[in-house]
Parts: C-alpha cells; sequence; structure tokens
C-alpha cells in the first residue's frame, strides 16, 4: 500500500492530479492542499487511508508554522 510521510509526497501526490501548488504563501499554499485533497477524495480519486495521511502530513506542517 502506498503511504504518504512528508510534504514532498503530498505534492507528488497532487501532482498525479494536475495539482500544481505554490502562491508563495506557506500557509495559503498548505490550505490549498487541504482543499485540493478533499476534491481529489470527494471525487473518489483516492481511497481514505491516503487522503487521511496526507491531511495529517499537512496539519503537522501546520503545526510547526
Amino acid at each position: 500500500m502506498f503511504s504518504i510521510r512528508t510534504m514532498e509526497e503530498v505534492r507528488q501526490l497532487l501532482k498525479r492530479f494536475g495539482a500544481w501548488i505554490y502562491t508563495g504563501d506557506r500557509l495559503g499554499d498548505l490550505e490549498m492542499m487541504e482543499e485540493e485533497l478533499e476534491e481529489i477524495y470527494r471525487l473518489g480519486m483516492i481511497d481514505q487511508g491516503i487522503y487521511l495521511e496526507a491531511r495529517r502530513v499537512i496539519g503537522e506542517e501546520k503545526r510547526k508554522m
């Protein structure tokens, strides 16, 4: 099973679905990543496990800020 452990893996996952996110605002980028992940999950393109792992990684990154 594929797993998400780093922000780079989150970025790679999003890129697989055509979502390239870079605004120059770190918090804004993280929030946009969360929105994109939610949409990809809602559309059934990733399973719940991957979605939750990616959300956890983003949440950890936000807490570091």
